[in-house]
């Protein structure tokens, strides 16, 4: 739910559309690009972006760059297996604030010929967490989250020689533990199972059941964004 209608947005220094949930902290951005370091935009979200998902809708090259707040102002790639860029041409050399979002100069989010899309999330108590977590290669490594997930999306965001694909799971494709169904965001593959489950969704956070390479590599640094189930939520807001 990203909130009833579009509006314009000028507190930044390029003109946005934004169509915005605050309360469950996420919104969705329009902009077209103007080529230059330090540009803005108004994202219509109560606090700084802990994660955006960007993509320029005129150029099928361009890929999907990502931020995630605990790795700093470089990016990853949703649609590739990259690792971790420490470059700041995406988001330039400032932190977001809870009014406006940085963009750098490159043509994933500010081409001065571009029109973009962008998905922004900040973290909102018992429905949505965008984390880090180092992997121990165990068969029983939990993540806190404060919440029961309904979706994890993870990636290593380590491993330079040996680039791992992004992972996600969810609770309706894999309604019971453990969670078996898998899609991957960079491929073009099918869904796929694993016959004995990567992890289970508890009620406090997720438990990685195997030390794959992807998911809890030991030693790796990990990115995820989780969120409970908007029902769920609803009802923990009414008690």
């Amino acid at each position: 739910d990203m909130g009833g209608s579009n509006a314009s947005n000028s507190e930044g220094s390029i003109t946005s559309t934004v169509r915005a949930n605050a309360t469950y902290g996420q919104s969705i951005v329009s902009w077209s690009g103007n080529g230059t370091g330090g540009a803005t935009v108004g994202h219509g979200l109560s606090g700084a972006p802990e994660m955006v998902i960007c993509k320029r809708r005129n150029n099928g090259t361009d890929q999907w760059a990502v931020y995630h707040a605990s790795l700093g102002l470089g990016f990853l790639e949703l649609n590739t297996t990259a690792v971790y860029s420490s470059a700041n041409d995406r988001w330039g050399s400032v932190n977001p604030t809870s009014s406006v979002m940085n963009l750098g100069h490159a043509g994933s989010t500010n081409n001065s010929s571009g029109t973009y899309i962008a998905y922004m999330f900040d973290s909102v108590a018992g429905y949505s967490k965008f984390g880090t977590y180092e992997g121990d290669g165990s068969t029983s490594h939990a993540i806190t989250t404060g919440f029961k997930p309904a979706f994890v999306l993870t990636k290593n965001v380590d491993s330079p020689s040996d680039p791992q694909d992004w992972f996600m799971f969810d609770n309706t494709r894999s309604p019971s533990n453990p969670v078996k169904k898998l899609l991957k965001p960079n491929s073009s593959n099918a869904e796929g199972t694993d016959s004995t489950g990567l992890v289970n969704f508890t009620d406090t956070g997720f438990t990685w059941l195997k030390g794959n390479d992807g998911i809890n590599k030991s030693g790796d640094t990990f990115i995820y964004m989780a969120f409970a189930d908007k029902r769920e939520y609803a009802y923990w807001l009414d008690q």
